[in-house]
């Protein structure tokens, strides 16, 4: 998900041409937009479906409801936004009599929106308390990063933020209690890696010693993963016969379980390899309609930079 500095206005959705076929979007339709964000997604679902077409916006992010209702309010009745993690993907729909429907999109990751806000402590480029919720849960990054322990806080670095120096960086975290704003955060990383970091000048695609950490941490107090891995399991109830799930994802952690979960609801039987007679019952729900995961084109890189790592994959509901 990326949305500019005036998302009103300018927000440019990613891949929105490929996210609009693979969704085969058809008038009168019925769509749920899982990550509605600025509403730029939702707009263009919107438009393609139109004369008739109707969308249910779900969105973690009260912020980010607001804008798009005002982007979308051309649309009147045909959209129904909801404030909601869309880990209760099939619990909201059935509420707002949303099924069957005929795709679901979910656009993944962070917005510029957040990054920029100055509350939410998403950013290092930006002072701000150690927040990082999309909503409103309890746990924040502060309570992590001064609470945890050493081992507590490795593991999340190396988990969701892949962090090689995961260890290096719990211990200098630790030993620097207590940290309250993000760019104390990103200084006390820097200086833990400053070796690492000091051989990398100059290495093509050197990123921030403190981005790994920061996304670790986010995708921790908002229990992201889990969250994408329960809503993916609820897909299939959700939709109709035909219907189409597309998924774009940032990161290598969402899209390994999105590959795996249509992998999985792609096959009769689940069981283990070696099992001589299905077990499991298992009945194939969704076949893959992409082969592998799409890429942005070079020239929706050259217009929009932010797309440049994005993944779409896309399923059909058997």
């Amino acid at each position: 998900m990326v949305m500019t500095a005036e998302p009103t206005a300018t927000h440019i959705p990613v891949m929105a041409k490929e996210t609009i076929r693979c969704l085969a979007v058809q008038a009168g339709g019925r769509y749920v937009d899982c990550t509605v964000g600025a509403g730029g997604h939702a707009e263009a679902i919107l438009e393609a479906s139109s004369p008739g077409g109707t969308l249910l916006g779900i969105d973690a992010d009260p912020k980010a409801i607001e804008i798009a209702q005002r982007r979308l309010a051309p649309f009147g009745d045909g959209v129904r936004l909801v404030c909601a993690n869309y880990q209760d993907l099939g619990q909201i729909c059935h509420r707002y009599n949303f099924v069957p429907v005929h795709g679901i999109l979910f656009d993944l990751g962070m917005s510029s929106l957040q990054l920029a806000d100055a509350e939410r402590g998403f950013s290092f480029q930006v002072e701000a308390p150690l927040d990082m919720r999309f909503g409103e849960g309890d746990l924040t990054a502060a309570y992590i990063v001064n609470r945890y322990s050493e081992k507590d806080l490795a593991d999340i670095l190396w988990k969701y933020g892949e962090e090689r120096a995961s260890r290096k960086i719990a211990r200098a975290l630790v030993k620097a209690r207590p940290i309250s704003t993000t760019r104390e955060l990103a200084a006390v990383v820097a200086k833990a890696v400053a070796k690492a970091v000091a051989k990398a000048v100059g290495r093509p695609g050197r990123i921030h010693p403190a981005t790994r950490t920061f996304q670790a941490l986010r995708i921790a107090v908002n229990d992201e993963l889990n969250a994408l891995s329960m809503a993916l399991e609820q897909v299939p109830t959700v939709l109709g016969p035909a219907g189409r799930l597309v998924v774009i994802s940032f990161h290598s952690l969402e899209d390994r379980i999105v590959k795996q979960f249509i992998q999985r609801e792609s096959r009769d039987c689940i069981c283990p390899p070696k099992t001589p007679d299905c077990l499991c019952g298992h009945l194939a729900t969704l076949r893959p309609i992409t082969r592998g995961a799409l890429r942005p084109s070079q020239e929706e890189i050259a217009i929009n930079p932010r797309s440049r790592s994005a993944r779409l994959r896309a399923a059909e509901k058997l």
